[in-house]
């Protein structure tokens, strides 16, 4: 849990606040994005959690790893500080050091051997989907991308309770983010961190938040409630405008695939053959059907065109398929995929490449419908 308790932040010299009166709290393991317009105070507010900019009244609280709430002016700051997750836009990666080392850097502080600190660094890497013999790569040998989630795993290295984001997928091209965020967003269902993360970008604060704070110029807290909320019922002008006019389509960002995806899609399987998947695919009323073999991993999809005539088995004729999509992604994300791959339909698949099921644009177009009918009536 954070806890901001009436914290106000005036930088010497200046007359007005940078952050004014804030309190709100970050329930354990949620995330809270803060969003706003430039000058409204949101790195400064994150900043002050770990101490590297100093409350000038009211307290800020976090759980530690007792399990207690502790005042973090009453913490040591560099105490504080090795037991906080901390993620930049930059990277922030030694340049001169190796992965490994890099990942190590905090646990080093706190005199872990270097046994275990090898062992925390191979479980992070596979975590993030990297090999582990990427830990004695130095920086300059990853893409922007792989340095990213190296950035992420050094923040979570010796496991914090709570952890500080400052535009952590800022840095990176919009192809990259939008993987970062999905992999992110899975990764926070199995590890349960308590987060701030801020980002000048709605969608994106939509999209990552279980709360969302909106702040304006000065530190002036307009709204913090979840993100359906605020898209349902924005406090007053501000928070309208800055969340904008879609509002029916931003709440897109709250479904993920696996809440309205058909479960038992038309498959065939790559032993069947051609005669039977013609015979099917009639049956089902489709031209073209995905293919997976026996434990139902994606092998691609083929076309009934390509199959008139034929004999011999369904995988001789597989294409591979464009693109599938993860369980977690957003509804609006997986209708920019299939935009971009022209697509009508798109398998959604698990960790291991096993098609779970099947989106579409209708689908979609229903959750349209239906979010902006939700929409009407909570403003009714």
């Amino acid at each position: 849990m954070i806890k901001f308790e009436n914290v106000t932040k005036i930088y010497p010299g200046m007359s007005s606040p940078a952050v004014d009166d804030l309190s709100f709290t970050v329930p354990t393991g949620e995330i809270c994005t803060i969003v706003g317009p430039s000058g409204c105070g949101k790195t400064t507010a994150m900043k002050m959690v770990n101490r590297l900019i100093d409350a000038t009244g009211g307290a800020i609280y976090v759980l530690d790893e007792r399990g207690d709430m502790s005042n973090v002016l009453e913490i040591d700051p560099i105490q504080l500080r090795r037991s906080i997750g901390y993620i930049i836009q930059q990277i922030g990666l030694f340049p001169h050091r190796t992965i490994l080392e890099n990942i190590g850097t905090v646990p080093q502080l706190l005199d872990w051997d270097k046994a275990r600190i090898r062992r925390r660094a191979e479980e992070l890497v596979t975590m993030m989907n990297m090999p582990v013999d990427f830990l004695d790569r130095y920086p300059h040998e990853l893409s922007g991308g792989q340095r990213q989630r190296i950035g992420v795993a050094r923040g979570m290295a010796t496991d914090p309770p709570v952890m500080l984001m400052d535009e952590p997928f800022g840095a990176v091209d919009p192809i990259n983010r939008n993987i970062l965020q999905n992999e992110f967003l899975r990764l926070q269902q199995e590890v349960k961190k308590t987060i701030l993360f801020v980002t000048h970008d709605i969608d994106e604060a939509i999209k990552m938040g279980d709360k969302i704070c909106i702040l304006n110029v000065g530190g002036f807290l307009e709204q913090f409630d979840s993100p359906a909320n605020i898209l349902a019922h924005p406090a007053n002008e501000f928070v309208e405008d800055f969340v904008g006019a879609d509002r029916a389509l931003k709440r897109l960002n709250l479904v993920r695939v696996e809440e309205v995806m058909n479960t038992h899609p038309p498959l065939l399987q790559a032993t069947q053959n051609v005669e039977q998947a013609v015979g099917f695919m009639a049956e089902q009323g489709i031209r073209f059907a995905y293919v997976v073999d026996a434990d139902r991993t994606l092998k691609g999809y083929v076309r009934g065109r390509d199959l008139k005539g034929k004999t011999g088995w369904v995988d001789e004729f597989v294409e591979p398929a464009a693109t599938t999509i993860p369980l977690t992604t957003s509804l609006k994300d997986a209708l920019s995929e299939m935009l971009v791959v022209d697509y009508a339909n798109v398998c959604v698949v698990d960790a291991q490449n096993r098609v779970r099921g099947l989106i579409d644009t209708n689908m979609i177009h229903e959750a349209v419908i239906e979010s902006a009918a939700a929409a009407e009536g909570e403003e009714a």
